[in-house]
């Protein structure tokens, strides 16, 4: 279940609109496509709310008898609108479980100066650092007879931060947003150039939406009893999702689907009946969060 992230610690940076605009065009491929609203403020909870319900369905969190936030049964995409001044232990929480980051940009001293202490402390975390989780900028409200596009593509390049693409000033995204809409809602000539912005976009988010199949057995390489793959807590197994803690109070995101939850829990039964015949030490072997599973 790609979950991809709307980051950038300064407020009124564009976070929502993107958010948005992605959730709507997943729906239109098709996919079950969910939209979070971290945000204490609510925007995109309030932008579903007036969403009509003849376009395609985009579904919020749902909530438990445990009052807990969870991922709707069903859901294949994750899009997250998450708050401003996001950073430190929210910010690595966020991280340990985003496929991908989009961080929008405004073409200003104060906004770029926040986002690349974004960017400086998003680098300083493993996922984000080793590749796992990929980071890209976008520029958000450019005026195409200014140099705005340029000064923020150098300002990236000096950071070793991949930018995209520019999305340009227009009355069309808020005219949208206000009635529940995005520009991949709308057809004809007049959204033809937005669409065109999003196009890179999209294309370097498309392997992460949409993954390569696992290989078959075939394909996998054998190794030998000895070897550090074969050992308990050596890797983790693709087929397990990273641990999924609290957004924000007394949320936490579920809804694994269906297949990994089997293949999770076959492969913590094999392990704890392992365990049971082995000594305390091999026993602390064992990660803890598949002994705690079952």
């Amino acid at each position: 279940m790609p979950v991809i992230a709307v980051v950038n610690r300064k407020g009124g940076s564009g976070k929502s609109t993107v958010a948005a605009h992605l959730a709507a065009w997943l729906a239109h491929q098709g996919c079950a496509v969910m939209l979070g609203d971290v945000d204490r403020q609510q925007s995109t909870r309030a932008w579903l709310r007036r969403r009509n319900a003849a376009l395609p369905a985009i579904a919020p969190w749902t909530i438990d008898q445990k009052n807990v936030l969870r991922v709707p049964s069903g859901i294949t995409h994750v899009v997250l609108d998450t708050p401003g001044g996001l950073h430190g232990f929210d910010l690595a929480r966020m991280v340990m479980f985003a496929d991908a980051i989009l961080m929008p940009v405004c073409n200003s001293a104060f906004d770029r100066e926040a986002a690349a202490a974004c960017h400086a402390e998003l680098m300083a975390l493993p996922r984000v650092a080793s590749g796992r989780c990929k980071l890209a900028a976008i520029g958000m409200r450019i005026d195409a007879r200014t140099r705005a596009a340029q000064v923020l593509g150098d300002w990236a390049t000096e950071l070793k931060l991949p930018f995209l693409s520019v999305l340009r000033e227009t009355q069309l995204y808020v005219q949208c947003l206000e009635r529940g809409m995005t520009i991949f809602d709308l057809s004809g000539q007049k959204t033809a150039t937005d669409t065109q912005q999003w196009q890179p976009i999209l294309d370097w988010l498309a392997p992460i939406l949409n993954p390569a199949p696992a290989a078959t057995p075939q394909q996998v390489p054998t190794t030998s009893p000895d070897s550090p793959l074969n050992r308990v807590g050596a890797s983790r197994p693709d087929s397990l999702m990273p641990a999924q803690e609290s957004l924000v109070p007394g949320g936490r995101i579920g809804g694994v689907q269906a297949n990994r939850q089997a293949q999770a829990s076959a492969l913590a039964s094999k392990v704890l009946a392992t365990a049971q015949h082995s000594s305390l030490q091999q026993r602390q072997q064992i990660p803890a969060f598949l002994r705690q599973t079952g």
